[in-house]
């Protein structure tokens, strides 16, 4: 395995129809045995959520779309999802019986080694480390 990092962007449509289409370009993209099958579906499903939040409860980029960024580094990928911000601040919902919604970012935190929110100057990035701790870190 190299230690070098791969990285990739992917700008998408603003839109739900987006959700599987950066599912697939992020596990083609990791399907290349540098990654552990479970950090690959987890990085899957993260971004699937993290998209669909994103979409669902903010705005898009001042070019009318949606950011999705990630960087490879076995056994560690990080996946950032950028958006045009909201006034909300994005935190997991209260564990609830019987909602069919609300559970996005409670799924990120249970899959995620760790995850965060970074607000800028113009938009908002939550991001997620799987496999690893981020190297975000100071």
């Amino acid at each position: 395995m190299s230690s070098d990092a791969r990285v990739r962007t992917v700008r998408l449509d603003w839109s739900l129809e987006s959700v599987p289409k950066i599912r697939h370009a992020i596990v083609d993209d990791l399907s290349d045995g540098t990654i552990e099958d479970d950090i690959i579906s987890e990085c899957e499903m993260v971004v699937s959520e993290l998209v669909t939040n994103a979409i669902r409860h903010a705005k898009p980029l001042a070019d009318g779309s949606i950011r999705v960024h990630w960087k490879v580094r076995a056994p560690r990928v990080e996946v950032e999802v950028t958006d045009g911000g909201s006034d909300d601040v994005p935190v997991p919902k209260p564990k609830a019986e019987w909602v069919n919604a609300g559970r996005g970012l409670r799924i990120v935190r249970s899959l995620a080694h760790e995850w965060g929110v970074t607000d800028e100057r113009n938009g908002r990035t939550v991001w997620a480390s799987l496999g690893g701790p981020s190297r975000r870190r100071a």
